[in-house]
């Protein structure tokens, strides 16, 4: 079996969605199925426009002309026609590059997947004015959401796209869940003996991210041992948001116990949460929220808001809290009552279990090979 895996940006221009795409071909690839990735030229520079990523072959195609992210890349069709394969997953709606599978699949008469990662309604979530909304209003009427309506499978992450890929018209019988996985091993914790209590946030800094809280919780935590470490770099959550949100945060934070790191990866990332004690998300919106499950996997009790797959792991003081998206003394009050290392301890003994058993990468690899092989 091949599996042609399309996506508009890739590494090193790192995002959830490429993140995943690449370790679902990653896997795919150690059960003997063949799954190259299309992608752009998007935000990298001096990339090779063909290479590989471990067993991972990904094919990089330039960018002629760009509308806000909407990213043209015609080249990319001569490519499929060259190419012989079973299947299309596409990773992103509102793409060109979906569009140009969706097509390619239809024309050459396979069947096409696609990965929304949140795409179909997080607009409506996000801090925007109805100007910024019509070119999402714009893409769905012109294009009468076919990419999704008349694909063979979609594929959501969480039981809240599920919910949203239904509202959006998507038929049930076309439409299956399936986690982001992650390997735990690598997030072992470790042992900590510092009297300070060091919380941790992880993200792209954008304005829908809503960092506000956290930040504001300090200043009821300021008699306590505590300290709060940022770590990620700025990012938009759309082509209209306003910038300078991270400048705006560190005013607030302005003579508070916390760091800004910027963005961190790969072991130095993993070491800020093995170093760090509770896990603070404060998030307007999340489709699913990789940062929320790293944590998880880390063994992190969790104070997080009502989004993605805080709704799957976070348990009610059994495996971390759900706060309001404007509540910092709320935050205050939940820190302050995981300060018992013995209450930690057995809140991140708890969240492990449930991420090894619900989102192992063995595990999620089978349920596409199981999608793949029903649609071929």
């Amino acid at each position: 079996m091949k599996v042609i895996r399309t996506i508009e940006s890739f590494y090193p221009y790192v995002t959830g969605p490429a993140n995943q795409a690449f370790k679902i071909s990653e896997g795919l690839y150690k059960k003997c199925v063949e799954s190259p990735i299309f992608t752009t030229d998007f935000n990298v520079k001096n990339a090779k426009a063909s290479e590989y990523f471990g067993d991972v072959l990904v094919k990089r195609f330039k960018v002629q002309r760009k509308i806000m992210k909407y990213c043209f890349t015609p080249s990319m069709k001569k490519a499929f026609e060259r190419e012989d394969f079973d299947i299309i997953h596409s990773h992103n709606y509102r793409s060109y590059q979906s569009s140009l599978g969706y097509k390619m699949a239809k024309n050459m008469k396979k069947p096409f997947v696609i990965s929304t990662h949140g795409n179909l309604l997080a607009y409506k979530n996000f801090k925007m004015s109805l100007i910024s909304r019509l070119p999402y209003y714009a893409y769905d009427l012109i294009t009468l959401k076919k990419v999704v309506k008349k694909a063979d499978m979609v594929v959501a992450a969480t039981g809240q796209e599920y919910k949203e890929a239904l509202e959006f018209g998507v038929k049930k019988e076309n439409l299956r869940t399936i986690p982001v996985g992650i390997n735990i091993k690598d997030y072992e914790p470790a042992k900590k003996d510092s009297s300070v209590i060091n919380l941790l946030f992880v993200g792209r800094i954008s304005r829908n991210r809503n960092l506000e809280p956290i930040i504001k919780a300090m200043k009821f935590l300021k008699s306590e041992k505590v300290n709060l470490t940022i770590v990620g770099g700025e990012a938009k959550s759309s082509e209209t948001s306003k910038t300078g949100y991270v400048d705006e945060l560190k005013k607030l934070a302005h003579g508070l116990n916390i760091e800004f790191t910027g963005p961190k990866y790969g072991k130095e990332l993993v070491n800020y949460y093995k170093k760090s004690d509770i896990f603070v998300y404060t998030s307007f919106y999340e489709n699913f929220g990789q940062t929320i499950l790293e944590a998880g996997a880390a063994g992190l009790p969790i104070i997080s808001t009502k989004v993605g797959v805080a709704n799957d792991i976070v348990k009610e003081n059994k495996t971390g809290f759900l706060v309001g998206p404007d509540n910092p003394k709320e935050i205050a009050e939940y820190v302050i009552e995981l300060k018992d290392r013995k209450i930690r301890a057995m809140f991140g003994k708890r969240i492990r279990e449930i991420v090894k058993k619900n989102f192992d990468w063995d595990n999620i690899i089978e349920k596409y090979i199981e999608i793949y092989d029903s649609i071929i």
